[in-house]
């Protein structure tokens, strides 16, 4: 899922893929509908990544220096709202367990859970 800083909107949500695939794969296949230099914001599992600033690890046997901590201390303040939002879609089930119906079925459900939400935070107002 990608939305905007502070949480305050859903911009895009790329439907799972059936069996197991690398979050990367799936960021690296939905940032082509945005810009070039859009930067982007994410965790460790998108490292690797064309303009988007992750987390620093922790090599092995090595701790991170004080101003490593310091910058992923700051990155986590900002992408709090994003973890909101993945909890909100969670909170509906479908985006967090298995689920048996075919994709198309799928895709339906995940992005009314979406419209949802975004009903939920505000972003979405519906006419009288």
């Amino acid at each position: 899922m990608i939305g905007i800083p502070e949480g305050k909107d859903i911009v895009e949500v790329e439907v799972g893929v059936p069996g197991p695939t690398a979050d990367i794969k799936l960021f690296r296949k939905s940032q082509q509908k945005f810009d070039k230099s859009q930067p982007f914001s994410g965790d460790k599992g998108f490292q690797g990544g064309e303009n988007i600033t992750t987390p620093h690890k922790r090599k092995a046997k090595r701790e991170l220096t004080q101003q490593q901590k310091d910058e992923n201390k700051a990155l986590s303040s900002n992408r709090i709202f994003i973890e909101h939002l993945i909890r909100l879609l969670k909170i509906f089930r479908i985006a967090s367990q298995r689920f048996r119906l075919n994709l198309e079925t799928y895709e339906q459900i995940i992005l009314t859970v979406c419209g949802l939400v975004r009903l939920r935070i505000g972003s979405l107002i519906l006419p009288n």
